[in-house]
């Protein structure tokens, strides 16, 4: 068994194991830092499979998003900081364990010897990197899906704000149209003072 083969089977039990703990833990919080494992397992992953692109998008997008979107429940959900604080340290060995994990991980996939010869062969188009021949694939043999897709998620943002501003009955608007409409007889000259 080669090096990087038993590295897919850890890294493949981590992300499983972390996964089912994401859906099976109580607590909101152990969730958030199993999901985040899971993330950082997946780039590994992605790492062992040369595609070093899509595996610091993973990291970048995916766990920076999910940590904002973590703070934006907590800020939303007015959550009392102070009983938050009172078991602050009740989550130091979790956390403390899924890191040195995480960094572990990271060790293995950049520590480990690479047979040169067993790379994927470079594109016809002779790009340099395989975000190079992501962008040049991209681009070219896919541009039509490609464009398609980003007018459908144009169209899907459009919808999504038109449902969310409907009109309250509770606000007042104005109708420009009657302010137009407006006589000299609706008006009162006040004179001003001296």
């Amino acid at each position: 068994m080669t090096a990087p083969l038993a590295l897919f089977y850890v890294f493949g039990a981590i992300l499983l194991l972390s996964a089912l703990r994401v859906i099976t833990s109580r607590n909101p919080v152990h969730a958030a830092l199993f999901l985040v494992l899971c993330f950082f397992t997946a780039a590994a992953l992605w790492l062992l499979a040369y595609a070093e692109f899509l595996a610091v998008t993973l990291v970048l997008v995916y766990v920076g998003a999910v940590m904002v979107l973590f703070l934006f429940v907590v800020m939303m959900l007015d959550v009392n900081f102070d009983k938050l604080r009172e078991g602050f340290w009740s989550y130091l060995p979790l956390a403390g364990g899924i890191g040195f994990l995480m960094a572990v991980e990271m060790v293995l996939v950049l520590y480990t010897k690479v047979d040169m010869g067993a790379m994927p062969a470079q594109s016809a188009m002779g790009a340099g990197s395989n975000t190079k021949a992501l962008g040049l694939v991209l681009y070219t043999d896919y541009l039509l899906p490609f464009e398609l897709a980003a007018v459908i998620l144009l169209v899907a943002i459009v919808a999504a704000i038109a449902l969310t501003l409907r009109r309250r009955k509770e606000t007042k608007y104005q109708d420009p149209r009657v302010q137009l409409a407006a006589t000299s007889a609706r008006m009162k000259i006040v004179k001003g003072m001296k």
